[in-house]
C-alpha cells in the first residue's frame, strides 16, 4: 500500500507495532459509535492485531485503509480509508467507492480527518477514480461536517449501504 502525505500528516500503512493504539482507539464506545451496526467495539489487543493483518491484506492501487500519523512527531492519530462501501442486504448494484475516517478522540477538532481525507481522495483521483461518497449516521454532526468541508455534495438520506439508515454524500474526483 502506498503511502499519502499531506502538509502535516502522513497516511501509512498500518504495521503491527499499532496495535496497542488500534486497540486503543476501537475499543472506545465513543470512537465506536458511529461505524455503523456492525462495528463492534474490541475487547482484546488480539483482535487489534487481525485487524491490522486484515489492513495489510489490501493490495490495491486506490484501495486501503491508511493509519493517520503527525508529520512531526510520528504520532499515531487515527484512520483513513478507501475502499468499496458494503451494499445493504436488500441493494442491489454496484458497490460505489467510499471515503470514511475515524480519530482518536485526543486528535478530533483539529482538522485531521479533512486533511487525511482530502489527501488520500487526491491521490486517488491521481491514479484514476472518478468518484468517492461518504456515509454518515445522522446524528454524526462531525462527520457531516467533514463531508462538508471535503467539498462533497448532500445526496439525502439511504438505506443502500451497511443496513442502516445514512445521510449521503458524493464528490466527483474527475474536476
Amino acid at each position: 500500500m502506498r503511502i499519502v502525505n499531506s502538509e502535516r500528516l502522513i497516511m501509512r500503512p498500518w504495521e503491527l507495532d499499532d496495535a496497542d493504539f488500534l486497540f486503543d482507539l476501537e475499543s472506545r464506545c465513543d470512537t465506536v459509535r458511529f461505524l455503523g451496526p456492525h462495528a463492534k467495539m474490541m475487547t482484546a489487543r488480539s483482535e487489534a492485531v487481525e485487524s491490522i493483518i486484515r489492513r495489510r491484506a489490501i493490495d490495491d492501487p486506490i484501495h486501503g485503509i491508511w493509519a493517520v500519523t503527525a508529520r512531526e512527531t510520528g504520532h499515531l492519530l487515527g484512520n483513513v480509508l478507501l475502499k468499496p462501501i458494503p451494499l445493504s442486504a436488500s441493494a442491489k448494484g454496484e458497490r460505489p467507492v467510499e471515503i470514511g475516517w475515524h480519530l482518536h478522540p485526543d486528535a478530533q477538532g483539529a482538522g485531521y480527518a479533512t486533511e487525511a481525507a482530502s489527501a488520500v481522495m487526491t491521490d486517488a483521483a491521481t491514479s484514476g477514480l472518478q468518484t468517492v461518497i461518504a456515509v454518515t449516521v445522522p446524528l454524526n454532526v462531525a462527520s457531516r461536517r467533514v463531508c462538508e468541508r471535503l467539498g462533497m455534495r448532500s445526496l439525502g438520506v439511504t438505506e443502500a449501504y451497511y443496513d442502516e439508515c445514512n445521510l449521503l454524500f458524493e464528490k466527483d474526483l474527475s474536476r
